[in-house]
């Protein structure tokens, strides 16, 4: 095989070889043939949490289908469904998803698996949306979880260890519009002073700095619902400016990829990501890392973060601010507790970033930092049974499921 890169460019596979069944019936019989397979969605993910040194299964050939159940208030996705995919035909059923990730490019299973999160001091991360999953276990075995089985909140997010999602069924509700609006130039001393109010100004709120000005935000987004109360101004509120035109999140980039701002209301699915499907989002080539720390700590781990200003900056192009909801699935970055989340958009050079992240990693400490598990951490340094309550029932629920891994 030729060698073969995530989407970011910072990984080359280690996998030997890679399938790409086209049906559940062929991964089926595939999958108790293969040497440590492992489940390869849309290739976003900057950690090795879908290499392996044995054989990659990719989703991109399996079938696509969304089916709708209004009554039930689901929406049925198999597991190569993209959220570019998914967003539109909700929409056109009049219905919609309570959140989504900055991007919609990424496969809905492999967002669900990696504890892949939106914005929202009310909201969970993506994987809260699961009301069921099917799996196709590595013995060939396809299993379906609802509600009210009691594997289910360990395998939702399952880091692709216990099979290939073939289908997951995703809560809806009706469809809305949400207003995306940038202030600049926003005091931090201000902003740390009462981040729960900073963080209610809308359903979902983004802090963005590339520590270049370590008093100053570059940027905060403040996307509200059409269907809830207006809050106060949010320049006035933050002490900032309005922005005038179009903003990429990261300062001096071409806004075009980013969806609409200045207050102009429109579908959830064209707002509530900060990159429009139909573009390349983010920088494109790109190291991306996240900690995930209990909000009663978020203060002090944003301080941690100021007093290392001048050795992110060399290394970083944007770093991003944002609240996730507590939830009770084993392996998610808000596990029992609401957490903000502290994300890093890196330039693409490996070697500077993994000078950074000793320092970056100890200041996190102490405030009991999750990493997320589709990006880039020191994963020898972890130790998961301290930071996650669940950790041992999931490699219990691993070793009765075959986990690969």
């Amino acid at each position: 095989m030729s060698p073969r890169t995530n989407w970011g460019g910072n990984l080359v596979y280690a996998a030997t070889g890679l399938v790409e069944p086209v049906s559940i019936a062929e991964l089926q019989q595939l999958l108790p043939t293969l040497e440590s397979p492992r489940a390869l969605g849309s290739r976003h993910s900057f950690s090795r949490v879908a290499d392996t040194t044995g054989v990659q299964v990719s989703t991109a050939s399996l079938p696509r289908s969304v089916e709708v159940d209004s009554d039930r208030s689901v929406v049925r996705v198999e597991g190569g469904v993209r959220y570019a995919e998914l967003c539109p035909a909700l929409d056109r059923a009049g219905l919609a998803l309570a959140n989504l990730a900055s991007l919609s490019h990424i496969t809905v299973a492999g967002a669900v698996a990696t504890g892949t999160h939106g914005s929202g001091d009310d909201t969970g991360s993506l994987a809260t949306q699961v009301r069921a999953l099917e799996v196709v276990g590595w013995d060939g075995e396809l299993r379906r979880l609802g509600t009210d089985h009691p594997d289910l909140p360990g395998a939702v997010v399952s880091l692709g260890r216990l099979g290939v999602v073939a289908a997951l069924e995703l809560a809806v509700e009706p469809s809305y519009e949400v207003a995306q609006t940038v202030v600049e130039q926003v005091p931090l001393d201000r902003v740390l002073a009462d981040l729960d109010a900073v963080t209610a100004l809308g359903c979902s709120v983004s802090l963005f700095t590339t520590w270049t000005s370590p008093d100053v935000l570059d940027q905060v987004w403040v996307k509200r619902r059409g269907d809830r109360p207006t809050g106060p101004d949010p320049a006035g509120a933050l002490e900032g400016r309005l922005a005038e035109g179009q903003r990429h999140p990261i300062p001096g980039v071409d806004p075009a990829p980013a969806t609409e701002q200045g207050g102009v209301p429109g579908p959830w699915w064209t707002r509530l990501p900060h990159f429009r499907a139909d573009h390349v989002p983010s920088a494109g080539r790109e190291i991306q890392s996240e900690w995930l720390v209990p909000r009663r700590h978020a203060v002090g781990a944003v301080e941690a973060l100021r007093g290392m200003a001048d050795r992110l900056t060399p290394v970083l192009q944007v770093c991003e601010i944002r609240t996730v909801a507590a939830d009770d699935l084993w392996l998610s970055g808000a596990h029992g507790t609401d957490v903000v989340g502290l994300h890093f958009t890196w330039h693409l050079d490996p070697a500077a970033v993994a000078a950074v992240l000793p320092e970056l990693e100890t200041r996190l400490a102490p405030f009991a930092a999750r990493p997320h598990w589709g990006k880039v951490y020191r994963e020898g340094e972890l130790d998961p049974a301290s930071l996650y309550p669940r950790w041992r029932d999931w490699l219990d629920l691993g070793a009765r499921w075959g986990a690969s891994g």
